[in-house]
């Protein structure tokens, strides 16, 4: 695809292919992994304000980075302005130049208490939230969807209010919120938000091969792209998107297993990459009988070698 850099505010990204914030999984290792097969950039899972506020261990966890993962952007969620930019501000997030607010979440619990995507609902909070967190001093992006029901669309509408509140960059899911993840993606609402603003406009949805992202691009114009469910299955879909140099699977699943089992305890290792495996064993011959030993192994060396027999 057309590989090009992007600059937000001060900061300057590689290239414009992003992988997205997906909860439960873009953590750490797995944002290290996606980065070294060249995501331009990656985001945290969504992380709640409120949870920061209050000091939730599990809040401050999903947080980790280092020096190895170079910029990374945060993820947070909420509908109280001034809680908003109070995480922007929060100590924890000083290691994230990038600070995305997630309005497009559309899980009912957070649809119901006002967040996510019911921020798209209520266009003028969603406004006070972005010009509140952009008084915080940190770049501030905006993920969202097309709206709420496909009868009414309000892309062109909503990415200019947000480029208005202050957004430097919007992300853009070609689906409504009552579609969850399914259907098609409608490129022409992307093409309406990038005419409609001059801050960089990033395309999500329907990615899964190079040539899903070629035309992406092509018939929107758009920015960049950014990958969610193809990188759960293929973390090297990056490499084929960006030209990087890929390995074998084994070698990717021994990374991603060491790197997780530096930073989290033997019980998250075995119960993430057990999930992780599942998806990596898709549509290989075998995968079920794979995919149930490998969620029966009690330990990292377990897993270990059953991926050593199933990626030899």
């Amino acid at each position: 695809m057309r590989l090009t850099p992007i600059t937000v505010q001060n900061v300057t990204l590689p290239n414009n292919v992003f992988l997205a914030p997906l909860a439960g999984y873009t953590n750490y290792p797995f944002r290290r992994l996606c980065k070294g097969y060249g995501a331009g950039l990656c985001y945290t899972e969504m992380v709640s304000a409120k949870g920061l506020k209050y000091g939730s261990e599990n809040t401050e966890e999903l947080l980790y980075t280092d020096e190895h993962e170079g910029i990374c952007a945060a993820q947070i969620f909420g509908s109280d302005p001034q809680i908003m930019r109070a995480a922007c501000e929060h100590k924890k997030l000083q290691p994230f130049p990038i600070i995305d607010i997630n309005m497009g979440c559309p899980v009912p619990k957070i649809y119901k208490n006002g967040e996510g995507s019911a921020l798209m609902e209520n266009p003028a909070l969603a406004e006070k939230i972005v010009s509140e967190c952009v008084k915080s001093g940190k770049i501030i992006t905006v993920k969202f969807r097309i709206g709420i029901t496909e009868d009414k669309l309000i892309t062109e509408e909503f990415a200019k209010r947000m480029e208005g509140a202050g957004a430097s960059l919007i992300t853009i899911h070609g689906r409504t919120k009552n579609k969850i993840y399914a259907g098609d993606v409608n490129y022409r609402e992307f093409a309406s938000a990038k005419k409609a603003v001059k801050i960089p406009v990033v395309a999500n949805g329907g990615i899964f091969s190079n040539e899903d992202a070629e035309r992406l691009i092509e018939e929107t114009d758009a920015d960049g792209v950014m990958v969610a469910r193809a990188a759960l299955f293929d973390p090297q879909i990056f490499c084929a998107l960006t030209g990087s140099s890929a390995e074998s699977k084994l070698e990717m699943f021994k990374k991603q297993l060491k790197w997780t089992g530096q930073v989290c305890d033997e019980r998250f290792v075995v119960v993430f990459m057990r999930k992780m495996a599942a998806f990596y064993v898709k549509g290989m011959r075998g995968a079920a009988g794979y995919k149930e030993r490998f969620f029966r192994a009690k330990t990292p060396e377990e897993i270990l070698t059953i991926a050593e027999e199933c990626f030899r």
